[in-house]
């Protein structure tokens, strides 16, 4: 009896893998579009994302109500329209009435299923329902809830009412994140926790296969709802395929060899490889590949555990130190030299450029000025750094480069700064129990909305309880303004308080920002219409590659 139940269970696999092999051959001499993910995937469930890759790879196969352009203007996506109420509290959108999910057997009937307004609500519902435990349950949190009403409704078939408790500007761009993706509910019911790896959406591209270690292949949604300005059906490609490797030099290779169609990112020990040091494609490279640069709205920086009971005597807890910390680091030079050019000093404030309207609340941020941090160094009571204890910053190994270059910048103002390299799970955990007083972290938009970065220093926000407030920062003018900020829905009364907090943030220093990022994507000559805006966000649908 146990060897039949081995022989059926080889045949099994035998058929499984046959079954897989014969799926894939079908995208032989098509076109097919394919990259690489070195972390892998963990799950295509909108509500259980939280890797950006997971993002990428997901709104090939889902759609929001509203979706984000290069850009950065909220357009419509299952919504063909929507409006606002005058109190700024209450949308109501109107649903495109040809959306249809992707052919799956949890559909019982033999007619493709269409979206409705109930879809978008139970959508929602399950990334606020405490069961699913979804990171994106915050994007809800202003719902009007009152005497068993959600704030989430459906009209009729098609069109659905959101009530907030108070106007909140950043929400419609909150409706494009990856946990507001539209699913449908047979999906949910038949796979339960294995949605995750059966997604079901109404995008361009639909699951054709998921060898969990190695690879998943997408193929073109023929039933999908979009068209291109001249009429012509999306998406062009025929499918798309994203491999699990995991060594970035391997990927390269197979990003030069043409077995890969695109790869994004370099860490700053490849770069050359693929980039001249003015940031430049490698000129060898120009005949087959082209290199698409995009303000990131990403911000490196240093931050300082301004709430500190465990450490009283910290250097850092003296506002001039950390000022002249600042000035003190010249991040043009590193840029120049560490980074092959790619990315901006931030000296324009914490809020990175690429942000809508970003002119509007810029600030003067600190600018490498080694006079002026030798001075306040001396007014802080600690001339050439005489006197001063050492202070330690911790860090991950990914970032000991440009930590030790601002461990030599200190070092030239007499300040003496000791590196703490660790494990990332390591460098959380001691952020999370208030055991690193000075660290090096990054902040990346969730969002197009300069709110997402404000946040960062509301003092009801204070990590890890609330919010994100990493460095505990309290400051009550800060909180008056952010809170006014928050519901104000004029655009220029709005931004007049954004760079009130902006400048708040640079006064009293409880992060020394760094450098903006910019994002890189490396694409083989014969792929066109790939379309990236500054939320690094990658849309496939109208991609053309040759075949």
């Amino acid at each position: 009896m146990k060897n039949l139940s081995v022989i059926l269970i080889l045949s099994i696999l035998a058929i499984s893998s046959c079954g897989s092999e014969h799926r894939e051959k079908k995208q032989i001499n098509k076109a097919i579009f394919r990259y690489n993910i070195e972390s892998g995937l963990n799950t295509l469930d909108p509500a259980r994302i939280r890797q950006f890759d997971e993002f990428v790879a997901a709104k090939q196969i889902y759609n929001n109500l509203v979706t984000l352009d290069e850009d950065m203007n909220v357009v419509p996506d299952i919504a063909k329209t929507w409006t606002l109420s005058k109190d700024g509290r209450t949308y109501t959108f109107y649903l495109k009435e040809n959306v249809k999910f992707h052919e799956n057997e949890c559909f019982t009937s033999e007619i493709q299923r269409k979206v409705t307004a109930e879809d978008v609500v139970y959508s929602y519902n399950r990334v606020i329902d405490p069961k699913t435990a979804s990171s994106g349950s915050y994007i809800f949190k202003n719902i009007m809830k009152k005497n068993g009403f959600t704030g989430i409704e459906a009209l009729d078939e098609h069109t659905i009412r959101i009530t907030l408790k108070e106007p909140q500007p950043s929400f419609l761009y909150q409706l494009s994140l990856p946990y507001c993706f539209i699913v449908p509910s047979e999906a949910v019911a038949m796979y339960g926790n294995d949605f995750s790896f059966n997604p079901v959406g109404t995008g361009p591209f639909r699951l054709l296969n998921w060898a969990r270690d190695s690879k998943i292949v997408l193929t073109k949604n023929e039933s999908y709802f979009e068209i291109d300005i001249e009429g012509n059906k999306l998406p062009y490609l025929d499918g798309v395929t994203i491999t699990f490797l995991k060594d970035k030099n391997i990927e390269i290779v197979e990003f030069k060899s043409g077995k890969l169609d695109m790869i994004s990112g370099l860490s700053e020990s490849q770069k050359d490889q693929l980039l001249e040091l003015n940031g430049t494609l490698k000129n060898d490279l120009l005949a087959d590949f082209y290199l698409v640069k995009k303000p990131w709205l990403y911000t490196e920086y240093l931050g300082v555990l301004m709430e500190n009971t465990k450490a009283k005597l910290n250097p850092l807890q003296q506002k001039k130190i950390r000022q002249a910390i600042a000035y003190a680091i010249d991040m043009k030079t590193y840029i120049s030299h560490f980074r092959n050019g790619i990315g901006q000093p931030a000296a324009t404030g914490f809020v990175p450029m690429g942000m809508p309207n970003y002119g509007q609340y810029a600030i003067e941020g600190y600018n490498y000025d080694v006079d002026k941090a030798k001075k306040l160094l001396s007014e802080a009571g600690f001339p050439e750094g005489k006197g001063l204890s050492a202070i330690t910053l911790s860090v991950t190994h990914s970032k000991k480069t440009i930590c030790e270059y601002i461990v030599n910048s200190c070092a030239d103002i007499g300040i003496k700064v000791d590196l703490v390299i660790e494990d990332q799970g390591s460098f959380n955990q001691k952020i999370a129990q208030f055991e690193a007083n000075f660290y090096r972290k990054s902040w990346i938009a969730d969002f197009p909305e300069a709110i997402n970065y404000f946040q960062l220093f509301y003092g009801k926000n204070l990590y890890p309880e609330y919010g994100f407030n990493y460095t505990h920062f309290k400051n009550t003018q800060y909180d008056a303004i952010y809170e006014k900020a928050l519901i104000e829905n004029e655009d220029t009364i709005r931004y007049s308080y954004y760079k009130q907090l902006h400048q708040i943030i640079k006064d009293e220093a409880p992060v020394i920002p760094l450098f903006y990022g910019e994002s890189l994507r490396f694409l083989s000559g014969n792929v066109s219409g790939i379309k990236v805006n500054s939320l690094n966000f990658l849309s496939l649908k109208t991609v053309r590659k040759k075949r």
